[in-house]
């Protein structure tokens, strides 16, 4: 079985149980409504459960380490065993590593439970426990309360009513990529993922999964995702066509293109298909195609009526990430992701640029400019950067060499890697990658090297921000802009990005672990 969570990982005042501040007193724990109702649902879905949390009180003489471990005993004694239990004993002023929102606590979780953070989940009632979960690699559900803000809830990538529907959330999303049995063995199967590089990525651990249980896998794409195609493992055949229904600036449907396209699928020799799309396209066009092209059984997602274009109709929420939502229908059509395949791609670092402290990427480019930081905004942040210690290195797409020397100033240097596997292998040497919501982070999410992700809100973070890989969210979730999808920033002077403090930004990259070049020196000396 193809899992997607290990472990769920609690916070406990205020999501397990009644939040009385510095409790130090068994007879005033209250579970939360639901609560183990919950927890038995998912320990009988065989996912092991810990508990991450704050206890700033032991620090501050508010309460004593046997009054806490009391506590801690009653709260099992009503909602039934734990099997981890993390622990900040700190207060604000320790500077440590595992207090919330440091990543620190889901982090030794996971290890105590011998899984990784990105096979965790992590469930809290304020915006501390998203930003933990996000920073270890986690996913985060935010179930708020009273004293939950607003800003905490915009900014969150998933909310629940309750600690009952943030379970029945968890089990749904394992539940999406639990293949049923094929209806025989597979052969040449299609895939198809006619997007930009960035939306070709985010598919790869599904193509990956496709592979795993096909004989040969053809991919057909479009000119804007063939780069990012050919760094996919397990792919036999690439078919680049620019599909004009799904392009963003798309031409005039040409019949005698429509059949040129029919009969180069006709010769791959495929017998079914699996068609991906963004949450914004029908699958029926392609579906079409692909039956005059001959191919017997397509998968697809299909909320329109497919009559007898589709053979197996998927659905799923509409907040899910888009990488699960791809993996969802390779399952549906018996493809689940192998249980120790990660989804990662497997790019080696190239050659280190200079110094021995680990540098900084900042890609400033992005498709959409609403989902672009401004450039003085970003020179700001390189130079805040560079003068905290930091290496920086700023890239450049194709074109962009103007705004990466802009935004590198005279504090840094910039370059323009010669390809996307250039680009690849100076993310996976990298740190940490300050960027927008564009390829480059879904390609450094698809290498594990974690990102700043200033991300602009016109569209879910939840589904299109950095999936799976240690992340700081920055700028203004809940801006004008909100679920808008614009291309172009409707709102003057572009506020939810240009808004963002260079200091944020410094503690970001700290927070995932970066640290100045002079600092690593002396360790390495």
């Amino acid at each position: 079985m193809s899992r997607l969570f290990d472990a769920v990982l609690l916070d406990r005042d205020g999501t397990l149980v009644v939040d009385v501040p510095y409790n130090g007193d068994p007879a005033r724990v209250v579970p939360m409504p639901g609560a183990r109702e919950a927890l038995d649902r998912l320990r009988a879905a065989g996912l092991r459960l810990g508990v991450v949390t704050n206890q700033s009180g032991l620090a501050r003489g508010r309460f004593t380490a046997g009054q806490l471990a009391a506590v801690n005993r009653r709260v099992e004694q009503l909602l039934g065993p734990f099997d981890t239990w993390q622990i900040c004993p700190h207060d604000d002023t320790a500077g440590c590593g595992c207090r919330k929102p440091s990543p620190g606590l889901v982090t030794a979780a996971a290890a105590a439970l011998g899984t990784t953070p990105a096979r965790c989940a992590v469930v809290g009632d304020i915006g501390r426990d998203m930003s933990a979960a996000a920073a270890a690699g986690a996913t985060g559900v935010l179930v708020p309360t009273s004293v939950t803000r607003p800003d905490e809830v915009a900014a969150a990538p998933h909310v629940a009513g309750s600690l009952g529907a943030a379970a029945g959330m968890i089990l749904r999303r394992q539940e999406l990529l639990t293949a049923p049995p094929r209806p025989g063995p597979a052969g040449t199967v299609l895939v198809v993922r006619s997007d930009s590089a960035g939306d070709v990525l985010v598919t790869g651990p599904a193509i990956r999964a496709v592979a795993a249980g096909a004989e040969r896998v053809v991919l057909l794409c479009g000119p804007r995702g063939r780069a990012a195609a050919e760094l996919l493992p397990g792919v036999d055949e690439i078919v680049e066509w620019p599909l004009p229904w799904i392009d963003p600036e798309p031409g005039p449907v040409d019949p005698d293109d429509v059949e040129a396209l029919t009969a180069r699928l006709r010769d791959t020799g495929a017998g079914e298909a699996v068609v991906f799309t963004s949450f914004h396209q029908s699958a029926l066009p392609l579906a079409l195609l692909l039956r005059l092209a001959g191919i017997g059984r397509i998968t697809a997602i299909s909320e329109d009526y497919p009559g007898s274009l589709v053979d197996v109709r998927h659905r799923v929420p509409d907040d899910l990430p888009e990488p699960e939502r791809a993996r969802s229908v390779a399952a549906a059509a018996g493809f689940p992701l192998p249980e120790r395949d990660d989804g990662r791609l497997r790019i080696a670092a190239g050659p280190r640029w200079t110094g021995a402290g680990g540098y900084l990427l900042v890609h400033p480019g992005a498709a959409a400019p609403a989902r672009s930081c401004p450039p003085e905004t970003l020179r700001r942040i390189v130079e805040t950067l560079v003068d905290a210690g930091h290496e920086v290195l700023v890239t450049a797409g194709p074109g962009e060499e103007l705004l990466a020397a802009r935004v590198a100033g005279t504090a840094a240097a910039w370059i323009a890697p010669p390809s996307l596997p250039a680009l690849a292998e100076l993310l996976a040497g990298a740190v940490c990658l300050v960027a927008g919501n564009t390829g480059p982070a879904h390609l450094a999410a698809a290498v594990g090297t974690p990102v700043v992700s200033l991300f602009a809100p016109t569209v879910p973070f939840g589904r299109w921000g950095p999936y799976r890989v240690p992340v700081v969210r920055l700028g203004t979730p809940g801006a004008p802009c909100r679920d808008t999808r614009a291309t172009t920033c409707p709102v003057p002077r572009h506020p939810c990005l240009s808004t963002i403090d260079p200091a944020e930004v410094l503690a970001a990259v700290r927070v995932l672990g970066a640290r100045p070049a002079y600092l690593s020196e002396e360790a390495a000396a």
